[in-house]
Protein backbone atom coordinates (compact mmCIF):
# COMPACT_ATOMS: atom_id res chain seq x y z
CA UNK A 1 0.00 0.00 0.00
CA UNK A 2 1.00 3.46 -0.60
CA UNK A 3 1.18 6.56 1.24
CA UNK A 4 -2.31 8.59 1.18
CA UNK A 5 -2.69 12.35 2.34
CA UNK A 6 -5.93 12.68 3.74
CA UNK A 7 -4.18 16.40 4.25
CA UNK A 8 -2.75 17.08 1.04
CA UNK A 9 1.12 16.97 0.85
CA UNK A 10 1.02 19.69 -1.39
CA UNK A 11 0.26 23.10 -1.38
CA UNK A 12 0.52 26.43 1.20
CA UNK A 13 -1.57 26.61 3.83
CA UNK A 14 -3.37 29.72 4.10
CA UNK A 15 -5.58 31.02 7.44
CA UNK A 16 -9.11 31.87 6.62
CA UNK A 17 -12.51 33.22 8.26
CA UNK A 18 -15.17 32.24 6.68
CA UNK A 19 -17.94 33.89 7.84
CA UNK A 20 -17.62 37.83 9.03
CA UNK A 21 -19.99 40.83 8.85
CA UNK A 22 -19.09 44.27 7.96
CA UNK A 23 -21.45 48.19 8.30
CA UNK A 24 -22.97 46.47 5.17
CA UNK A 25 -25.47 44.69 7.48
CA UNK A 26 -25.12 44.26 10.92
CA UNK A 27 -20.98 44.81 11.62
CA UNK A 28 -19.08 47.72 13.01
CA UNK A 29 -16.02 47.64 10.66
CA UNK A 30 -15.96 48.02 7.10
CA UNK A 31 -14.39 45.64 4.64
CA UNK A 32 -11.37 47.52 4.52
CA UNK A 33 -10.99 47.72 8.46
CA UNK A 34 -11.83 44.22 8.86
CA UNK A 35 -8.88 43.30 6.36
CA UNK A 36 -6.43 45.09 8.31
CA UNK A 37 -7.61 43.75 11.24
CA UNK A 38 -7.03 40.26 10.47
CA UNK A 39 -4.19 40.68 8.40
CA UNK A 40 -2.39 41.96 11.21
CA UNK A 41 -3.73 38.54 12.75
CA UNK A 42 -2.02 36.22 10.10
CA UNK A 43 -4.75 36.04 7.75
CA UNK A 44 -4.75 35.69 4.45
CA UNK A 45 -8.44 35.00 3.28
CA UNK A 46 -11.64 36.51 4.62
CA UNK A 47 -15.12 35.57 3.15
CA UNK A 48 -17.44 38.85 3.54
CA UNK A 49 -20.58 37.17 4.12
CA UNK A 50 -23.02 39.78 5.09
CA UNK A 51 -26.65 39.11 5.90
CA UNK A 52 -28.30 39.12 2.88
CA UNK A 53 -25.77 41.15 1.00
CA UNK A 54 -23.80 39.46 -1.80
CA UNK A 55 -20.53 41.45 -2.66
CA UNK A 56 -17.43 40.47 -3.95
CA UNK A 57 -14.88 42.80 -2.02
CA UNK A 58 -12.41 42.33 -4.67
CA UNK A 59 -10.97 45.67 -4.81
CA UNK A 60 -9.23 44.37 -1.40
CA UNK A 61 -6.97 42.02 -2.84
CA UNK A 62 -3.18 41.65 -3.35
CA UNK A 63 -0.59 39.34 -3.03
CA UNK A 64 -1.07 38.20 0.02
CA UNK A 65 -4.90 38.65 1.15
CA UNK A 66 -8.18 37.33 -0.81
CA UNK A 67 -11.62 38.00 -0.22
CA UNK A 68 -14.36 35.55 -1.01
CA UNK A 69 -17.22 36.75 -2.58
CA UNK A 70 -20.55 35.42 0.04
CA UNK A 71 -22.92 36.21 1.70
CA UNK A 72 -25.51 34.82 4.73
CA UNK A 73 -29.20 34.04 4.47
CA UNK A 74 -31.70 33.29 7.18
CA UNK A 75 -35.03 31.24 6.91
CA UNK A 76 -36.83 31.66 9.81
CA UNK A 77 -39.62 30.35 11.51
CA UNK A 78 -42.37 32.19 12.83
CA UNK A 79 -42.54 33.49 16.15
CA UNK A 80 -44.47 31.34 18.88
CA UNK A 81 -44.32 34.90 20.87
CA UNK A 82 -44.78 37.61 18.59
CA UNK A 83 -41.46 39.75 18.87
CA UNK A 84 -39.69 37.02 20.94
CA UNK A 85 -36.61 36.53 18.39
CA UNK A 86 -34.73 34.82 21.20
CA UNK A 87 -37.08 31.55 20.77
CA UNK A 88 -36.95 31.97 17.00
CA UNK A 89 -35.66 28.97 15.36
CA UNK A 90 -34.07 29.61 12.16
CA UNK A 91 -31.38 27.89 9.44
CA UNK A 92 -29.00 30.19 8.78
CA UNK A 93 -26.97 29.68 5.89
CA UNK A 94 -23.56 30.75 4.00
CA UNK A 95 -22.96 30.66 0.42
CA UNK A 96 -19.62 30.99 -1.30
CA UNK A 97 -19.39 31.87 -5.06
CA UNK A 98 -17.31 29.77 -6.78
CA UNK A 99 -17.62 32.05 -9.77
CA UNK A 100 -18.00 35.94 -9.12
CA UNK A 101 -17.02 36.84 -12.35
CA UNK A 102 -19.97 35.32 -14.04
CA UNK A 103 -23.43 36.98 -13.82
CA UNK A 104 -22.87 38.87 -11.21
CA UNK A 105 -26.04 41.25 -11.71
CA UNK A 106 -27.77 38.63 -11.84
CA UNK A 107 -26.77 37.00 -7.68
CA UNK A 108 -27.27 40.64 -6.35
CA UNK A 109 -30.98 40.46 -7.36
CA UNK A 110 -32.17 37.01 -6.96
CA UNK A 111 -29.95 35.35 -4.28
CA UNK A 112 -32.49 35.50 -1.48
CA UNK A 113 -35.03 32.14 -0.40
CA UNK A 114 -38.23 32.29 0.84
CA UNK A 115 -39.15 32.48 4.67
CA UNK A 116 -40.25 28.58 4.48
CA UNK A 117 -38.74 27.01 7.36
CA UNK A 118 -41.00 24.13 7.47
CA UNK A 119 -40.22 22.94 4.28
CA UNK A 120 -37.30 21.21 3.56
CA UNK A 121 -37.66 20.35 0.19
CA UNK A 122 -37.76 23.96 -0.77
CA UNK A 123 -34.83 24.88 1.20
CA UNK A 124 -32.70 21.78 -0.41
CA UNK A 125 -34.36 22.76 -3.34
CA UNK A 126 -32.61 26.23 -3.32
CA UNK A 127 -29.55 24.77 -2.10
CA UNK A 128 -29.32 23.31 -5.48
CA UNK A 129 -30.42 26.60 -7.35
CA UNK A 130 -27.87 28.12 -5.85
CA UNK A 131 -24.92 25.41 -6.56
CA UNK A 132 -26.44 25.88 -10.16
CA UNK A 133 -25.25 29.80 -9.64
CA UNK A 134 -21.68 28.64 -8.76
CA UNK A 135 -22.71 28.91 -4.96
CA UNK A 136 -21.40 26.41 -2.54
CA UNK A 137 -23.64 26.03 1.08
CA UNK A 138 -22.61 25.90 4.58
CA UNK A 139 -24.85 25.23 7.36
CA UNK A 140 -24.27 27.20 10.43
CA UNK A 141 -24.31 27.29 13.98
CA UNK A 142 -27.24 24.62 14.87
CA UNK A 143 -26.92 25.21 18.70
CA UNK A 144 -27.24 28.83 18.43
CA UNK A 145 -30.05 28.81 15.93
CA UNK A 146 -32.04 26.56 18.29
CA UNK A 147 -32.13 23.54 16.57
CA UNK A 148 -32.01 19.46 16.69
CA UNK A 149 -31.14 16.51 14.99
CA UNK A 150 -34.83 16.60 13.46
CA UNK A 151 -34.33 19.79 11.61
CA UNK A 152 -30.82 19.64 10.45
CA UNK A 153 -30.91 15.57 9.41
CA UNK A 154 -32.73 16.08 6.19
CA UNK A 155 -30.69 19.02 4.63
CA UNK A 156 -28.87 18.12 1.50
CA UNK A 157 -26.30 19.63 -0.83
CA UNK A 158 -24.16 21.45 1.93
CA UNK A 159 -20.83 21.70 1.08
CA UNK A 160 -20.22 22.16 4.67
CA UNK A 161 -21.30 22.71 8.50
CA UNK A 162 -19.70 25.26 11.12
CA UNK A 163 -18.12 22.68 13.36
CA UNK A 164 -17.26 25.63 15.69
CA UNK A 165 -18.29 29.24 15.41
CA UNK A 166 -16.59 31.93 17.43
CA UNK A 167 -19.15 34.50 17.81
CA UNK A 168 -21.82 32.08 19.23
CA UNK A 169 -19.32 30.80 22.14
CA UNK A 170 -19.58 34.43 23.24
CA UNK A 171 -22.99 34.18 22.77
CA UNK A 172 -23.99 31.45 25.40
CA UNK A 173 -21.14 28.94 24.86
CA UNK A 174 -22.84 27.65 22.12
CA UNK A 175 -20.09 27.79 19.56
CA UNK A 176 -18.61 24.15 19.42
CA UNK A 177 -20.78 21.33 17.89
CA UNK A 178 -18.91 18.19 16.98
CA UNK A 179 -22.52 16.01 17.97
CA UNK A 180 -24.52 17.90 15.60
CA UNK A 181 -21.65 17.19 13.12
CA UNK A 182 -21.36 13.26 13.65
CA UNK A 183 -24.78 13.12 13.81
CA UNK A 184 -24.99 14.60 10.19
CA UNK A 185 -22.12 12.44 8.82
CA UNK A 186 -24.22 9.37 10.45
CA UNK A 187 -27.18 9.66 8.35
CA UNK A 188 -24.99 9.37 5.27
CA UNK A 189 -23.92 12.53 4.35
CA UNK A 190 -20.92 13.44 3.16
CA UNK A 191 -19.88 17.36 3.75
CA UNK A 192 -16.67 19.11 5.34
CA UNK A 193 -16.73 21.17 8.68
CA UNK A 194 -15.38 24.64 9.13
CA UNK A 195 -14.47 27.26 12.44
CA UNK A 196 -15.11 30.58 11.90
CA UNK A 197 -15.99 33.39 13.94
CA UNK A 198 -19.05 34.95 12.81
CA UNK A 199 -17.37 38.35 14.01
CA UNK A 200 -19.88 41.52 14.03
CA UNK A 201 -16.84 43.62 16.32
CA UNK A 202 -19.49 44.89 18.51
CA UNK A 203 -16.60 45.03 21.21
CA UNK A 204 -13.17 46.53 20.51
CA UNK A 205 -10.66 44.32 18.98
CA UNK A 206 -8.97 43.48 22.51
CA UNK A 207 -12.13 43.17 24.86
CA UNK A 208 -12.23 39.91 25.85
CA UNK A 209 -16.01 40.03 24.28
CA UNK A 210 -14.35 40.44 20.57
CA UNK A 211 -15.39 37.68 18.40
CA UNK A 212 -12.65 38.30 16.46
CA UNK A 213 -9.75 35.59 15.78
CA UNK A 214 -10.96 32.80 17.69
CA UNK A 215 -12.21 30.44 14.97
CA UNK A 216 -10.40 29.68 11.02
CA UNK A 217 -10.12 27.20 8.76
CA UNK A 218 -6.45 26.42 7.40
CA UNK A 219 -7.09 25.89 3.91
CA UNK A 220 -4.29 23.93 2.04
CA UNK A 221 -4.32 25.43 -1.54
CA UNK A 222 -1.46 25.82 -4.71
CA UNK A 223 -1.39 29.21 -4.50
CA UNK A 224 -3.41 32.23 -2.75
CA UNK A 225 -5.70 33.05 -6.09
CA UNK A 226 -9.64 32.39 -6.34
CA UNK A 227 -9.58 29.51 -8.31
CA UNK A 228 -7.09 27.30 -6.12
CA UNK A 229 -8.85 28.39 -3.01
CA UNK A 230 -12.07 27.41 -4.18
CA UNK A 231 -10.74 24.34 -5.33
CA UNK A 232 -9.51 23.01 -2.22
CA UNK A 233 -12.72 23.98 -0.43
CA UNK A 234 -14.36 21.92 -2.79
CA UNK A 235 -12.39 19.13 -2.36
CA UNK A 236 -12.50 19.54 1.59
CA UNK A 237 -8.47 20.49 1.55
CA UNK A 238 -8.51 22.04 4.87
CA UNK A 239 -8.93 22.36 8.79
CA UNK A 240 -11.07 23.56 11.51
CA UNK A 241 -8.62 25.13 14.44
CA UNK A 242 -9.95 27.31 17.13
CA UNK A 243 -5.20 27.55 17.75
CA UNK A 244 -3.89 24.14 17.40
CA UNK A 245 -2.13 23.37 14.44
CA UNK A 246 -2.47 20.05 12.19
CA UNK A 247 0.74 19.26 10.10
CA UNK A 248 0.38 16.22 8.51
CA UNK A 249 -2.69 13.34 8.08
CA UNK A 250 -1.92 10.38 6.36
CA UNK A 251 -2.07 6.44 5.58
CA UNK A 252 0.15 4.34 5.06
CA UNK A 253 0.40 0.76 5.11
CA UNK A 254 -2.75 0.74 7.57
CA UNK A 255 -1.12 2.84 9.57
CA UNK A 256 -3.16 6.53 10.45
CA UNK A 257 -0.42 9.04 11.21
CA UNK A 258 -0.87 12.20 12.70
CA UNK A 259 1.69 15.47 13.25
CA UNK A 260 0.14 17.98 15.25
CA UNK A 261 1.75 21.45 17.58
CA UNK A 262 1.77 20.87 20.97
CA UNK A 263 -1.58 19.14 22.24
CA UNK A 264 -2.74 16.99 25.37
CA UNK A 265 -4.83 15.15 23.63
CA UNK A 266 -5.34 13.94 19.84
CA UNK A 267 -8.35 11.62 19.35
CA UNK A 268 -9.75 10.12 16.33
CA UNK A 269 -13.19 10.14 16.10
CA UNK A 270 -15.85 7.43 13.97
CA UNK A 271 -18.48 6.31 13.29
CA UNK A 272 -19.58 4.39 15.95
CA UNK A 273 -18.80 5.53 19.68
CA UNK A 274 -15.20 3.72 19.77
CA UNK A 275 -12.38 6.34 19.46
CA UNK A 276 -8.58 6.08 18.97
CA UNK A 277 -6.91 8.28 21.30
CA UNK A 278 -3.03 9.52 22.50
CA UNK A 279 -3.22 12.16 25.93
CA UNK A 280 -0.25 13.13 27.60
CA UNK A 281 1.08 12.45 31.07
CA UNK A 282 0.16 15.43 33.14
CA UNK A 283 2.05 18.46 32.42
CA UNK A 284 3.40 17.47 29.09
CA UNK A 285 2.10 17.37 25.53
CA UNK A 286 2.26 15.31 22.85
CA UNK A 287 2.68 16.08 18.80
CA UNK A 288 2.09 13.09 17.06
CA UNK A 289 0.42 9.71 17.22
CA UNK A 290 0.14 6.51 15.18
CA UNK A 291 -2.98 4.08 15.00
CA UNK A 292 -3.82 0.74 13.02
CA UNK A 293 -6.80 0.98 11.02
CA UNK A 294 -8.98 -1.65 10.74
CA UNK A 295 -11.20 -0.85 7.91
CA UNK A 296 -14.11 -1.28 10.04
CA UNK A 297 -14.11 2.51 11.12
CA UNK A 298 -17.22 3.74 8.52
CA UNK A 299 -15.68 7.35 8.75
CA UNK A 300 -12.33 9.01 10.83
CA UNK A 301 -11.61 12.19 11.76
CA UNK A 302 -9.12 13.68 13.36
CA UNK A 303 -9.68 15.99 16.83
CA UNK A 304 -6.65 17.24 19.15
CA UNK A 305 -7.29 19.86 22.10
CA UNK A 306 -4.17 21.79 23.48
CA UNK A 307 -3.78 22.64 27.12
CA UNK A 308 -5.98 25.99 26.68
CA UNK A 309 -8.91 23.74 25.65
CA UNK A 310 -8.87 24.85 22.19
CA UNK A 311 -10.00 22.45 19.78
CA UNK A 312 -8.69 21.36 16.04
CA UNK A 313 -9.70 18.82 13.44
CA UNK A 314 -10.29 17.30 10.38
CA UNK A 315 -12.47 16.49 7.81
CA UNK A 316 -14.30 13.17 8.01
CA UNK A 317 -12.33 10.84 5.74
CA UNK A 318 -14.56 7.84 4.61
CA UNK A 319 -13.58 4.38 4.93
CA UNK A 320 -14.09 3.31 1.47
CA UNK A 321 -11.89 5.96 -0.31
CA UNK A 322 -9.53 5.07 1.88
CA UNK A 323 -9.44 1.49 1.54
CA UNK A 324 -9.10 1.60 -1.94
CA UNK A 325 -5.63 1.75 -1.72
CA UNK A 326 -5.17 -1.80 -0.56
Amino acid sequence: MGRMYLLPKEGTFYKANLHCHTVLSDGHLTAEEVKKAYMEKGYSIVAFTDHRTYVWHKELDQDDFLSIAAYEVDINDFEKRPGDFSRLQTYHLNLYDTRPWENKEEKEQSILPERRYRDVTYINGYIERMKEKGFITCYNHPYWSLQTYEDYKDLRGLFAMEIYNHGCEHDGLFGFNPQAYDEMLRTGQRLYCVATDDNHNWYPLDHPLSDSFGGFTMIKARQLDYESVMEALKKGEFYYSMGPEIHDVYVEEGILYIKTSPVEKIYVMQEGRTCYKEVAAPGTTISKATFKLTGKEGYIRVQCKDTKGLFAGTNAYFMENIMLLK
